[in-house]
Protein backbone atom coordinates (compact mmCIF):
# COMPACT_ATOMS: atom_id res chain seq x y z
CA UNK A 1 0.00 0.00 0.00
CA UNK A 2 2.53 2.33 0.90
CA UNK A 3 4.55 1.51 -1.90
CA UNK A 4 1.48 2.28 -4.16
CA UNK A 5 1.15 5.47 -2.56
CA UNK A 6 4.81 6.51 -3.39
CA UNK A 7 4.25 5.49 -6.95
CA UNK A 8 1.08 7.95 -7.41
CA UNK A 9 3.56 11.00 -5.78
CA UNK A 10 6.32 9.99 -7.79
CA UNK A 11 3.88 10.23 -11.01
CA UNK A 12 2.57 13.14 -9.48
CA UNK A 13 5.39 15.26 -9.68
CA UNK A 14 7.72 13.40 -12.31
CA UNK A 15 4.98 12.20 -14.69
CA UNK A 16 5.18 9.68 -17.00
CA UNK A 17 5.47 8.80 -20.54
CA UNK A 18 2.08 9.80 -21.67
CA UNK A 19 2.18 13.19 -19.13
CA UNK A 20 3.88 15.70 -18.12
CA UNK A 21 4.38 15.86 -14.30
CA UNK A 22 3.24 18.46 -11.30
CA UNK A 23 7.64 20.02 -11.55
CA UNK A 24 7.80 20.00 -14.84
CA UNK A 25 4.72 21.73 -15.43
CA UNK A 26 5.04 24.23 -12.61
CA UNK A 27 8.77 24.83 -14.18
CA UNK A 28 7.15 25.50 -17.64
CA UNK A 29 4.31 27.69 -16.83
CA UNK A 30 6.27 29.86 -14.09
CA UNK A 31 9.05 30.51 -16.57
CA UNK A 32 6.38 31.31 -19.09
CA UNK A 33 5.06 33.93 -16.83
CA UNK A 34 8.15 35.53 -15.96
CA UNK A 35 9.08 35.53 -19.84
CA UNK A 36 5.73 37.28 -20.45
CA UNK A 37 5.85 39.87 -17.27
CA UNK A 38 9.00 41.36 -18.85
CA UNK A 39 7.10 42.33 -21.84
CA UNK A 40 3.92 42.99 -20.55
CA UNK A 41 5.29 45.54 -18.06
CA UNK A 42 6.28 48.23 -19.96
CA UNK A 43 2.91 48.76 -21.82
CA UNK A 44 1.34 48.46 -18.05
CA UNK A 45 3.43 51.02 -16.70
CA UNK A 46 2.73 53.19 -19.97
CA UNK A 47 -1.13 52.84 -19.32
CA UNK A 48 -0.89 53.21 -15.54
CA UNK A 49 0.57 57.30 -16.14
CA UNK A 50 -0.65 57.63 -19.54
CA UNK A 51 -4.37 58.48 -17.27
CA UNK A 52 -2.40 60.00 -14.40
CA UNK A 53 -2.78 63.73 -13.68
CA UNK A 54 -0.32 65.88 -12.35
CA UNK A 55 -1.00 65.58 -8.89
CA UNK A 56 -0.80 61.56 -9.33
CA UNK A 57 2.91 61.98 -10.78
CA UNK A 58 3.92 64.18 -7.57
CA UNK A 59 2.14 62.00 -5.60
CA UNK A 60 4.63 59.32 -4.12
CA UNK A 61 1.67 57.11 -2.31
CA UNK A 62 0.25 56.31 -6.05
CA UNK A 63 2.15 53.82 -7.86
CA UNK A 64 -0.05 51.92 -10.50
CA UNK A 65 -3.70 53.23 -9.63
CA UNK A 66 -4.61 56.73 -10.47
CA UNK A 67 -6.66 58.21 -8.25
CA UNK A 68 -8.80 59.78 -11.29
CA UNK A 69 -8.69 58.55 -15.40
CA UNK A 70 -7.28 61.40 -17.23
CA UNK A 71 -8.09 61.02 -20.86
CA UNK A 72 -7.29 64.76 -21.63
CA UNK A 73 -3.46 63.17 -21.79
CA UNK A 74 -4.91 61.35 -25.13
CA UNK A 75 -6.58 64.58 -26.38
CA UNK A 76 -3.67 66.53 -26.10
CA UNK A 77 -1.10 63.95 -27.08
CA UNK A 78 -2.81 62.76 -30.27
CA UNK A 79 -3.70 66.74 -31.75
CA UNK A 80 -0.07 67.69 -31.14
CA UNK A 81 0.99 64.75 -33.39
CA UNK A 82 -1.09 65.29 -35.60
CA UNK A 83 -2.69 61.84 -34.94
CA UNK A 84 -4.99 61.27 -37.72
CA UNK A 85 -2.94 62.73 -40.43
CA UNK A 86 0.03 61.14 -39.34
CA UNK A 87 -1.35 57.52 -39.15
CA UNK A 88 -2.46 57.70 -42.61
CA UNK A 89 0.58 58.81 -43.91
CA UNK A 90 2.10 56.04 -41.82
CA UNK A 91 -0.62 53.20 -43.42
CA UNK A 92 0.68 54.75 -46.68
CA UNK A 93 4.61 54.69 -45.67
CA UNK A 94 4.40 51.20 -44.29
CA UNK A 95 2.00 49.34 -46.68
CA UNK A 96 2.72 50.34 -49.64
CA UNK A 97 6.66 49.16 -49.97
CA UNK A 98 5.36 45.85 -48.10
CA UNK A 99 3.13 45.61 -50.79
CA UNK A 100 5.67 45.91 -53.36
CA UNK A 101 8.19 43.48 -51.23
CA UNK A 102 5.85 41.09 -51.27
CA UNK A 103 5.79 41.04 -55.01
CA UNK A 104 9.12 41.38 -55.74
CA UNK A 105 10.77 39.06 -53.11
CA UNK A 106 8.20 36.30 -53.70
CA UNK A 107 9.14 36.32 -57.54
CA UNK A 108 13.01 36.31 -56.97
CA UNK A 109 12.71 33.55 -53.97
CA UNK A 110 10.80 31.61 -56.34
CA UNK A 111 13.57 31.86 -59.17
CA UNK A 112 15.92 30.88 -56.47
CA UNK A 113 14.05 27.72 -55.45
CA UNK A 114 12.79 26.48 -58.79
CA UNK A 115 15.80 27.01 -61.29
CA UNK A 116 19.74 26.27 -61.57
CA UNK A 117 21.57 29.18 -63.14
CA UNK A 118 25.57 29.79 -62.92
CA UNK A 119 26.27 31.81 -60.14
CA UNK A 120 23.06 31.05 -58.10
CA UNK A 121 25.15 29.87 -55.01
CA UNK A 122 26.96 33.52 -55.33
CA UNK A 123 23.38 35.42 -55.72
CA UNK A 124 22.68 33.81 -52.33
CA UNK A 125 26.01 34.66 -50.47
CA UNK A 126 25.34 38.05 -51.78
CA UNK A 127 21.73 38.06 -50.29
CA UNK A 128 23.15 36.82 -47.39
CA UNK A 129 25.71 39.42 -47.07
CA UNK A 130 23.78 42.24 -47.82
CA UNK A 131 21.59 41.24 -44.73
CA UNK A 132 24.46 40.69 -42.27
CA UNK A 133 25.97 44.43 -43.65
CA UNK A 134 24.91 47.26 -41.60
CA UNK A 135 23.31 49.85 -42.99
CA UNK A 136 24.86 52.50 -41.80
CA UNK A 137 27.87 51.94 -43.75
CA UNK A 138 25.83 52.06 -46.89
CA UNK A 139 23.63 55.29 -45.94
CA UNK A 140 25.56 57.81 -47.12
CA UNK A 141 26.05 56.35 -50.53
CA UNK A 142 22.48 55.49 -50.38
CA UNK A 143 21.57 59.36 -49.68
CA UNK A 144 23.74 60.80 -52.88
CA UNK A 145 22.25 58.24 -54.87
CA UNK A 146 18.94 59.03 -54.01
CA UNK A 147 19.63 62.48 -53.97
CA UNK A 148 21.22 62.38 -57.89
CA UNK A 149 17.59 60.50 -58.94
CA UNK A 150 15.58 62.90 -57.17
CA UNK A 151 14.30 60.77 -54.97
CA UNK A 152 14.59 62.55 -51.38
CA UNK A 153 11.63 63.88 -49.52
CA UNK A 154 9.04 61.52 -51.67
CA UNK A 155 7.81 57.97 -50.99
CA UNK A 156 9.31 56.60 -53.66
CA UNK A 157 12.75 56.68 -51.66
CA UNK A 158 10.81 53.84 -50.26
CA UNK A 159 8.84 52.20 -53.21
CA UNK A 160 11.32 52.29 -55.92
CA UNK A 161 14.01 49.63 -53.73
CA UNK A 162 11.22 47.76 -52.86
CA UNK A 163 10.31 47.38 -56.49
CA UNK A 164 13.46 45.83 -56.94
CA UNK A 165 13.67 43.42 -53.78
CA UNK A 166 15.73 45.88 -52.12
CA UNK A 167 13.57 47.34 -49.39
CA UNK A 168 13.97 46.88 -45.59
CA UNK A 169 15.50 43.48 -44.43
CA UNK A 170 14.23 42.49 -48.34
CA UNK A 171 17.40 39.62 -48.30
CA UNK A 172 15.60 37.48 -45.33
CA UNK A 173 12.17 38.38 -47.16
CA UNK A 174 13.46 36.47 -50.26
CA UNK A 175 15.10 33.77 -48.52
CA UNK A 176 11.47 33.27 -46.34
CA UNK A 177 9.96 32.68 -49.68
CA UNK A 178 13.07 30.25 -51.43
CA UNK A 179 12.76 28.23 -48.33
CA UNK A 180 8.65 27.88 -48.70
CA UNK A 181 8.83 27.09 -52.45
CA UNK A 182 11.27 24.33 -51.86
CA UNK A 183 8.55 22.77 -50.01
CA UNK A 184 6.05 22.96 -52.85
CA UNK A 185 6.48 19.70 -54.45
CA UNK A 186 8.21 19.75 -58.10
CA UNK A 187 5.63 17.33 -59.20
CA UNK A 188 3.00 19.59 -59.16
CA UNK A 189 5.00 22.13 -61.51
CA UNK A 190 5.46 19.39 -63.43
CA UNK A 191 2.03 18.63 -63.91
CA UNK A 192 1.65 22.28 -64.50
CA UNK A 193 4.29 22.71 -67.33
CA UNK A 194 2.97 19.39 -68.68
CA UNK A 195 -0.57 20.66 -69.00
CA UNK A 196 0.78 23.85 -71.19
CA UNK A 197 1.43 26.18 -68.05
CA UNK A 198 4.38 28.47 -68.90
CA UNK A 199 6.82 29.58 -65.55
CA UNK A 200 4.52 32.46 -64.67
CA UNK A 201 1.33 30.54 -65.02
CA UNK A 202 2.82 28.15 -62.95
CA UNK A 203 3.70 30.41 -60.40
CA UNK A 204 0.58 32.02 -60.11
CA UNK A 205 -1.95 29.15 -60.43
CA UNK A 206 0.12 26.42 -58.55
CA UNK A 207 2.85 28.12 -56.27
CA UNK A 208 1.20 31.85 -55.13
CA UNK A 209 -1.97 29.72 -54.06
CA UNK A 210 -0.18 27.48 -51.35
CA UNK A 211 2.81 30.35 -50.23
CA UNK A 212 -0.39 32.10 -48.35
CA UNK A 213 1.96 31.73 -44.63
CA UNK A 214 4.70 32.98 -46.36
CA UNK A 215 2.77 35.96 -47.27
CA UNK A 216 1.12 36.64 -43.81
CA UNK A 217 4.54 36.41 -42.25
CA UNK A 218 6.51 38.48 -44.35
CA UNK A 219 3.79 40.89 -44.56
CA UNK A 220 3.73 41.31 -40.94
CA UNK A 221 7.00 41.91 -40.73
CA UNK A 222 7.70 44.05 -43.10
CA UNK A 223 4.81 46.23 -42.47
CA UNK A 224 6.00 46.67 -38.68
CA UNK A 225 9.74 47.31 -40.12
CA UNK A 226 8.35 50.43 -41.89
CA UNK A 227 6.28 51.38 -39.25
CA UNK A 228 9.30 51.59 -36.47
CA UNK A 229 12.02 52.91 -38.72
CA UNK A 230 12.40 56.32 -37.51
CA UNK A 231 15.56 57.45 -38.88
CA UNK A 232 15.49 56.35 -42.64
CA UNK A 233 12.32 57.73 -42.76
CA UNK A 234 13.46 61.30 -41.57
CA UNK A 235 16.45 61.19 -43.25
CA UNK A 236 15.00 59.75 -47.03
CA UNK A 237 11.29 60.60 -46.68
CA UNK A 238 10.33 63.63 -44.24
CA UNK A 239 13.56 65.35 -44.72
CA UNK A 240 16.24 66.85 -43.22
CA UNK A 241 17.13 69.61 -44.64
CA UNK A 242 13.97 70.44 -46.08
CA UNK A 243 11.22 69.16 -44.42
CA UNK A 244 8.28 67.72 -46.58
CA UNK A 245 4.60 66.64 -45.42
CA UNK A 246 5.46 63.10 -45.72
CA UNK A 247 5.41 61.99 -42.00
CA UNK A 248 4.87 59.16 -39.37
CA UNK A 249 3.68 58.51 -36.04
CA UNK A 250 7.14 57.36 -35.07
CA UNK A 251 8.71 60.76 -36.45
CA UNK A 252 6.14 62.81 -34.87
CA UNK A 253 6.64 60.69 -31.48
CA UNK A 254 10.25 61.40 -31.58
CA UNK A 255 9.66 65.06 -32.32
CA UNK A 256 6.93 64.95 -29.47
CA UNK A 257 8.22 67.46 -27.41
CA UNK A 258 8.93 70.09 -29.75
CA UNK A 259 5.32 69.20 -31.64
CA UNK A 260 3.68 69.64 -28.17
CA UNK A 261 5.46 73.19 -27.57
CA UNK A 262 4.00 74.36 -30.95
CA UNK A 263 0.70 73.04 -30.24
CA UNK A 264 0.61 74.59 -26.27
CA UNK A 265 1.67 77.83 -27.78
CA UNK A 266 -1.43 77.69 -30.43
CA UNK A 267 -3.81 75.87 -28.14
CA UNK A 268 -7.52 77.66 -27.15
CA UNK A 269 -8.65 75.51 -24.48
CA UNK A 270 -5.11 76.28 -22.95
CA UNK A 271 -2.59 73.00 -22.77
CA UNK A 272 -1.05 71.52 -19.24
CA UNK A 273 3.22 71.75 -19.56
CA UNK A 274 4.84 68.74 -21.28
CA UNK A 275 4.80 65.75 -18.61
CA UNK A 276 5.85 62.26 -18.03
CA UNK A 277 1.85 61.01 -18.66
CA UNK A 278 1.25 62.97 -22.20
CA UNK A 279 4.82 61.99 -23.01
CA UNK A 280 3.06 58.25 -22.37
CA UNK A 281 -0.33 58.93 -24.15
CA UNK A 282 1.56 59.92 -26.86
CA UNK A 283 4.40 56.38 -26.71
CA UNK A 284 0.95 54.51 -26.17
CA UNK A 285 -1.37 56.03 -29.24
CA UNK A 286 1.97 55.60 -31.48
CA UNK A 287 2.08 51.62 -30.97
CA UNK A 288 -1.49 51.38 -30.57
CA UNK A 289 -2.43 50.24 -34.53
CA UNK A 290 0.43 47.75 -34.01
CA UNK A 291 -0.83 45.67 -31.19
CA UNK A 292 -4.61 46.34 -32.33
CA UNK A 293 -2.85 44.65 -35.82
CA UNK A 294 -0.97 42.13 -33.65
CA UNK A 295 -4.50 41.17 -31.74
CA UNK A 296 -6.95 40.78 -35.06
CA UNK A 297 -3.96 38.68 -37.04
CA UNK A 298 -2.21 36.76 -34.13
CA UNK A 299 -3.72 33.76 -35.04
CA UNK A 300 -2.44 33.76 -38.72
CA UNK A 301 0.75 35.13 -37.75
CA UNK A 302 1.60 32.14 -35.16
CA UNK A 303 0.44 29.28 -37.58
CA UNK A 304 2.35 31.44 -40.75
CA UNK A 305 5.22 31.18 -38.86
CA UNK A 306 5.27 27.66 -38.42
CA UNK A 307 5.11 27.00 -41.73
CA UNK A 308 7.21 28.98 -43.95
CA UNK A 309 10.25 26.74 -43.97
CA UNK A 310 11.61 26.86 -40.28
CA UNK A 311 11.09 22.73 -39.60
CA UNK A 312 11.31 22.15 -43.07
CA UNK A 313 8.23 19.69 -43.43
Amino acid sequence: MEKINKDKIRRFLMGSKDKNGFLKLFFIYALLICIGFIYIYPILHMLSSSLMSLDDLLDSSIKWLPSSLNFSNFAQAGKSMDYWNALWMSVVIAGVPTICNLISCSVTGYALARFDFPGKKIAIGIIILSFVLPSQITMIPTYNLYSSLGLLNTLWAFILPALFAQGFNAPIFILIFMQFFKQIPKVLIEAARIDGAGHFKAFFRVALPSAAPAFITVALFSFVWYWNESYLTELYVHGVYSVSDWTTLVVQLDNFATNYSSYQQTATAGATNLNESINMAGTLLSILPLLILYFVLQRHFVESIDRTGITGE
